[in-house]
């Protein structure tokens, strides 16, 4: 499918890449065909367009500065859908939250990102407690702004350029609390075009968001589907089966997961009428084993198969295409459209074929840095190799990888101690810092540890009084998400230190992370 555009900016390398902000992509599709679909009821472009407009207007009666950061923290519905794009509209700029976050994690963005708004489910916000919320935020409630979509005036498109901001998307570091990475128009609408020309997506594709929309690859679920004029159809599911209902009951033709999601998707009994229905599955959030790429390709045999590889520092950076999965099951596949990707050498020269080196990507997709914080910018945003033709920034992955004759890429380790499970990107530091909040806990140490199923689990070492286990089990529990809680908790007496006095993580990590 050729994918048209409305208009085109110039990098400052020469390309003319297209464009509009990212509240126009509704304007795309035909105005009678159906754009968002779901246990809220259902709207075509031209309705969810005017419910956009109207969203857009009643966050602008909050009397807020341009710019301003608006955050969001409710489940799947047409508010969560459609914020993204009334944020920016409104000339603020959209931070969404995971709604699987609990009130302590919630607090350290609002007052990172200096959020002067939080628009949030009502149970959600009645969770808080005192001095969760920094002063000045005002506080409303989704109920409210789904009354407000329902009738009254409108804002319509915005004039944004491409470089204004539109979103902060937070992610866990290795160390430290989560940061917010900062995205313009030109970054998201790019991203929807990119993936939804190399998926070949069309209006009649119809799209199963299952992934939450506080990740780039789950807001991009909806971005990428409107921009092809196609239907998403939000889901907070609660089993895989509720997965296959779906499907089934809207010909869903677009499944996007990350790992675990396809273990449990695969253990399932799936009527071949239904899985016939399936056109494409992409993964991100880790890597397809070669068992799964085979069960997945018996399951769905009409369905292509998109494995990908990204980042939220530049949204997508590699796919592989379906027609190589069965043939190079473990490559990474080559750049996206709008991506630059390269192999380099600590001196930042390129890499040799097979040679292992770090990814760099390079390009438009680049986001703008972390938000107000200059150190860890500087430190994964550097300026690209001289072999780069789009030069600028680019960000430093800190992945190795190798690139072979073909130009196909392929993972070789990960060089942070980032616990990767079931699609989330999970800090050590942050999990050892609620459990040395717990009584009796003196010192912690969280490592990923193999799973099958989630790809990483984490397992909790703790220094203190053993008969404290089970209050800090019940600390945790209240304290962080669901996708956070460790798999075990092993009390020790002492842990090894380092000639400086410090915690041998390396040698815990070898005796404890096997």
């Amino acid at each position: 499918m050729a994918l048209s555009v409305p208009s085109s900016f110039a990098t400052g390398q020469g390309d003319a890449l297209p464009f509009a902000p990212v509240d126009h992509l509704l304007l795309r599709g035909e105005p009678d065909a159906p754009a968002l679909d779901g246990r809220s009821g259902s709207y075509s472009f031209a309705e969810l367009e005017q419910t956009l407009a109207r969203l857009a207007a009643w966050l602008a009666g909050f009397g807020l500065e341009p710019g301003a950061r608006v955050a969001s923290w409710m489940a799947k519905g047409p508010v969560a859908a459609l914020i993204p794009l009334a944020a920016p509209r409104a000339g603020f700029v959209h931070v969404p939250v995971n709604p699987l976050l609990k009130h302590a994690q919630v607090a350290h963005i609002l007052s990172d990102s200096g959020a002067a708004a939080l628009v949030g489910a009502a149970t959600r916000l009645d969770s808080l407690q005192t001095g969760d919320v920094p002063a000045g935020c005002q506080i409303h409630r989704e109920d409210d702004a789904a009354c407000a979509m329902s009738g009254g005036p409108g804002i319509g498109p915005s004039d944004a350029k491409p470089g204004d901001l539109a979103a902060i998307l937070y992610t866990s570091g290795s160390t430290g609390r989560p940061k917010g990475v900062v995205l313009t128009h030109a970054n998201l609408w790019l991203g929807a075009v990119a993936v939804a020309d190399y998926l070949g997506m069309s209006p009649d594709d119809r799209t199963a968001c299952v992934l939450p929309f506080s990740f780039d690859y789950g807001q991009n679920q909806l971005l990428s589907t409107w921009y092809a004029g196609g239907c998403a159809y939000p889901l907070d599911y609660l089993t895989p089966r509720d997965v296959i209902k779906l499907i089934d009951r809207h010909d869903i033709t677009t499944l996007a997961g990350v790992p675990p999601l396809w273990v449990q998707l695969a253990e399932l009994d799936w009527p071949a009428d239904v899985a016939s229905k399936l056109r494409r599955l992409t993964n991100s959030g880790g890597a397809l084993t070669r068992p799964l790429v085979a069960k997945l390709r018996t399951l769905f045999p009409q369905a292509d198969l998109y494995p990908m590889y990204g980042l939220t520092e530049a949204f997508r950076s590699t796919y592989l295409s379906p027609a190589l999965v069965d043939s190079h099951p473990d490559s990474m596949g080559r750049a996206i459209p709008f991506a630059e990707i390269l192999v380099v050498r600590p001196d930042g020269g390129l890499t040799d074929d097979d040679e292992p080196g770090e990814l760099v990507h390079c390009g438009p997709l680049v986001a703008q840095g972390y938000w107000r914080d200059d150190v860890r910018t500087a430190e994964r945003f550097r300026p690209a190799p001289p072999a780069s033709r789009y030069g600028g920034m680019a960000v430093w992955s800190g992945d190795t990888v190798r690139r072979d004759e073909e130009g196909l890429l392929y993972f070789v380790g990960r060089d942070d101690a980032m616990i990767k499970s079931a699609g989330n990107r999970i800090s050590p530091t942050e999990i050892e810092e609620a459990a040395v909040a717990a009584p009796g806990i003196a010192e912690a140490v969280a490592l990923g540890v193999k799973d099958e199923r989630l790809g990483q689990a984490v397992r909790l070492l703790a220094r203190g009084d053993p008969a404290s286990r089970d209050r800090l089990a019940a600390h945790l529990k209240a304290e962080l998400p669901n996708f956070m809680q460790p798999k075990d908790i092993i009390m020790l007496a002492e842990f090894p230190r380092n000639p400086n006095g410090k915690i041998d993580r390396v040698a815990l990590a070898r005796e404890w992370a096997a």
